[in-house]
């Protein structure tokens, strides 16, 4: 995708000024049925969380994103189209461009290549599944920070300090901090993960893994932001998770997707004003106008939002990856 092209849509989509398209030579495909669940013959889910259902394939654990949304913690009734597939195959791509840097517990992501019992299923599978190895996770998430925004701008105006972290006065919101900081959090079954210190994880998984996952949850993000800027994204903050097998470090779950990063398009960025991002703000903004207490049942979403929304996480993939979906 041309640079030109990229910044049109991105003008688009965030409601900036921008020059109608000339000549397309893709536009994001949004007419699509979601996939609310997947329903396997002869097996449950191991486990059913806000985006993903999870399966024991055996030797392996087949992960399916659905196309499942939540917003403050409730799962909403419409699914937003593409989202799994996305998720998915953006995480394959980083996946592949990290290895490298650290192993990961990827297997593959060809459901022909699947245990027997799955093939049957390929069309809830194509496109939004992979088998993946099966580790000791971590039970931390690994957080790192380029800029001060979210919890961790919230934080920062309580205390001067993310996740223990002391920071210089007078950094305004959505500001660029001079070096990215890794800002762990536990991980939470329901509700929201809760921000900790450093001191704080290793007491949960010691020091000296604390040390190694601290290094490479940054090394990691140094290499993707680099990325993301040569696509023209800032990659504000983003969340890992690792596991062990075979007492070796492994880089698990999704990686670098809008539903556990924030990326911002360079050419809005400016400091100390809200910045539009590709993934589920845009839904929560929306929300936020409605008389609903944030709790179950979610509203039903209008067809407007739910395409824009597609459309948002369509571009994030075509913005990193330069490849059609």
């Amino acid at each position: 995708m041309s640079v030109s092209l990229r910044v049109n849509i991105i003008g688009l989509l965030f409601g900036k000024p921008a020059t109608l398209f000339t000549s397309l030579d893709r536009m994001p495909v949004t007419s699509s049925t979601p996939l609310l669940q997947t329903n396997i013959d002869g097996l449950e889910p191991i486990a059913r969380g806000k985006v993903r259902d999870i399966y024991d394939a055996g030797e392996h654990l087949l992960f399916v994103a659905t196309d499942r949304i939540s917003a403050f913690d409730v799962v909403l009734p419409n699914g937003i189209p593409h989202k799994g597939e996305v998720l998915t195959k953006l995480s394959m791509f980083w996946f592949d461009f990290l290895k490298d840097v650290v192993p990961t517990h990827f297997v593959t992501a060809d459901v022909d290549e699947y245990p027997e019992n799955l093939r049957a299923h390929k069309d809830q599978l194509d496109g939004r599944s992979m088998l993946v190895k099966k580790l000791d996770m971590v039970p931390i998430e690994c957080v790192a920070r380029g800029y001060v925004s979210g919890s961790g701008w919230k934080d920062y105006q309580k205390t001067g300090a993310v996740c223990g972290v002391k920071l210089p006065d007078g950094l305004r919101m959505n500001g660029l901090l001079a070096e990215p900081i890794f800002t762990p959090a536990t991980k939470a079954e329901t509700g929201h993960d809760e921000n900790i210190s450093f001191e704080q994880a290793t007491e949960i998984i010691g020091q000296d893994l604390c040390a190694k996952l601290r290094d490479l949850t940054l090394d990691i993000f140094s290499r993707a932001g680099q990325h993301a800027l040569a696509c023209g994204l800032l990659l504000a903050d983003t969340k890992f998770e690792f596991g062990q097998l075979n007492g070796e470090i492994v880089l698990g779950d999704e990686v670098l997707t809008p539903d556990s990063s924030r990326y911002w398009p360079l050419e809005f960025y400016q400091a100390g004003k809200p910045m539009p991002s590709y993934d589920k703000q845009f839904v929560r903004d929306y929300l936020e106008t409605l008389d609903w207490d944030k709790t179950a049942p979610g509203p039903e979403l209008p067809a407007s939002i739910i395409e824009k929304t597609s459309e948002k996480y369509l571009e994030a993939y075509y913005t990193l990856t330069d490849e059609d979906l």
